[in-house]
């Protein structure tokens, strides 16, 4: 067995491009069973148009579209925030053996927060989930995202 190799610094290269192009700061790497990133992505709704174009969904829609298989068994996701429940969903879906996030969202968060979808008996499959991954450096990205917002007076 090979040494545990964080990707999460991909993750957050993602979610600092999120910010650049005004999204909020979230970034999202899929790994393949032999450890290459194989799709990368960070949240697009604005610019999209599109309310599902969360980091995860895209991220997943790449490496997918690479595999050839609405599948991903062995695949590991490292995303900078606690997926939502849309997102814990397709995670399922996509059968996602491993899923690392960094900071926890008691607002809108779907794993450790409100509807925890994979401890649903209809959840189709169940990563193994790692929490806390660069916790602090995520936190600060989105921290800072939001403080700016509110200081321009700018919704999001």
């Amino acid at each position: 067995m090979t040494a545990f190799n964080s990707h999460m610094a991909a993750a957050l290269a993602e979610a600092r491009a999120a910010r650049d192009r005004d999204e909020v700061p979230v970034g999202a790497v899929v790994v393949d069973p032999e450890g290459r990133i194989v799709a990368r992505a960070g949240n697009r709704t604005r610019e999209l148009a599109d309310p599902t174009a969360h980091a995860e969904i895209l991220a997943l829609r790449d490496a997918c579209a690479a595999a050839g298989s609405e599948r991903l068994p062995g695949h590991r996701l490292y995303v900078t925030l606690e997926p939502c429940p849309m997102c814990a969903a397709a995670i399922s879906f996509a059968r996602i053996a491993r899923l690392y996030y960094g900071a926890a969202d008691p607002k809108s968060g779907g794993v450790a927060q409100g509807p925890r979808i994979f401890a649903h008996p209809q959840a189709h499959h169940v990563p193994e989930v790692y929490d806390g991954i660069a916790a602090a450096a995520a936190e600060a990205l989105l921290k800072e995202f939001f403080a700016s917002r509110r200081q321009g007076g700018q919704a999001v």
